[in-house]
């Protein structure tokens, strides 16, 4: 329940919506609109939870009323010819009402994480691959690899939640091995022990993993490096993967950013399949951040398609390609840009001479100001949702933590899509 007014309260259990873990473990003090992280938080926590809660529907930089920036809304998306609703940074209810207007309107869905998602959609259409859970990494992992980056900046309690913890189901004094490809440890991360860095060429991450796995084969390879490192690196690492009893490997996508990524995590899960033959090893792909897995999983049920899904045609058709918001706009194939983006005020829409409606986070600072701008709550903070974990397995429940005037993305498009059929 929301916090009075004038009583300052302090809450436990907070699951926080900033990223893709979803720590649900958070003591946060409530003061009228004030919310401090007291305990368990992290940056990305302390920013979000912090920040500000004042803001005003907008038309072409005048302010309205919701009404009126919500009639403006749905006049211009019912002139428009091919409108796109994109950003999609919201919760389950949120997802769901997008997919409803969309299909009333024609529009097409892209969420603003997209690019980077579809690197590890491909592989999984393709070829498949097996993954696991923060759980049984929590219980069972005695060997992490981190792929390509400093997860930790986009994960910041990773370690915490996942690897340092002693308490596990099945043992006490549990030690996990991280070794880091690639990047080394961020500096200030608390890690079991020391972890091991092979320093190699991102980029070239993909032909490491094929070396891997043909040393996990028994094969014999004639090449003395691969990214990079030299073979016998990758040797003594494929030696200890095979020895894990239970092995992860994990990767942020958004840090694969290279031409045809895709083909590097399709190496790396294959990797895994080649592992599983003695041992037990599973991947590990973050996300989650900004909704977006939590919107790709309602279109897929909703439409049977993820992200970049157009209704134009009456009906859902998808392309990964055709149908980004980059190409869209690039090309200009759409009239509308109708952009959400309710957890962080950063995340603005690309700037384009279509007409822009803005569903954002208050505080938004714009380059150029979005025909209607109408300020939201966010989720876990302003009111109640759902949002899915990174590892797919859960959607936690987000609480309301202040009593608060911002209407809910879902609300909007509601008032929206009612106003489309009034007219």
């Amino acid at each position: 329940m929301p916090a009075s007014p004038k009583t300052p309260s302090t809450v436990t259990d907070v699951a926080c919506p900033f990223c893709g873990l979803v720590c649900d473990d958070l003591v946060v003090d409530v003061a009228s609109d004030t919310i401090t992280v007291r305990a368990n938080g992290c940056r990305l926590a302390t920013t979000g939870f912090g920040a500000t809660t004042v803001g005003e529907p907008r038309i072409a930089g005048r302010p309205a009323t919701l009404a009126a920036a919500t009639a403006e809304a749905a006049r211009l998306l019912s002139s428009a010819r091919q409108p796109l609703i994109g950003g999609l940074s919201t919760d389950v209810d949120g997802a769901r009402a997008a997919a409803r207007l969309a299909d009333r309107t024609g529009a097409v869905l892209d969420h603003m994480n997209a690019a980077a998602a579809f690197r590890n959609v491909l592989t999984m259409q393709d070829s498949g691959w097996i993954t696991t859970t923060l759980s049984e990494i929590r219980n069972r992992a005695d060997l992490l690899v981190v792929v390509g980056g400093d997860i930790v900046s986009r994960f910041p309690r990773f370690f915490e939640r996942c690897i340092v913890n002693q308490d596990t189901l099945f043992s006490e004094g549990r030690q996990c091995e991280v070794i880091f490809l690639g990047a080394a440890a961020p500096a200030g991360v608390t890690l079991p022990g020391p972890p091991a860095t092979i320093s190699c060429e991102v980029a070239r991450l993909g032909e490491a993993f094929g070396a891997l796995r043909a040393q996990i084969a028994g094969r014999t390879l004639t090449a003395t490096d691969a990214a990079g490192a030299p073979m016998s690196v990758w040797q003594q690492l494929a030696t200890r993967m095979k020895a894990a009893k239970y092995g992860v490997i994990a990767w942020a996508v958004p840090d694969l950013d290279f031409p045809h990524a895709e083909l590097t995590v399709q190496a790396l899960c294959e990797m895994v399949k080649e592992l599983n033959r003695t041992t037990r090893f599973a991947g590990l792909p973050l996300g989650g951040s900004e909704g977006d897995l939590t919107v790709e999983s309602v279109f897929l049920w909703q439409t049977g398609f993820g992200s970049r899904t157009s209704f134009g045609q009456g009906q859902p058709d998808h392309d990964a390609h055709q149908f980004a918001t980059a190409q869209l706009l690039g090309r200009g194939e759409t009239d509308l840009l109708f952009w959400i983006a309710s957890f962080n005020a950063a995340r603005t829409p690309p700037t384009t001479t279509v007409p822009t409606v803005v569903l954002g986070r208050p505080g938004m600072i714009f380059e150029r100001e979005p025909a209607v701008f109408i300020p939201v709550g966010t989720p876990g903070v302003d009111h109640a949702g759902h949002l899915f974990r990174t590892d797919r397995v859960v959607a936690l429940p987000l609480g309301q933590l202040r009593a608060s005037s911002l209407p809910s993305v879902a609300s909007v498009l509601t008032a929206v899509e009612a106003a489309l059929q009034e007219r």
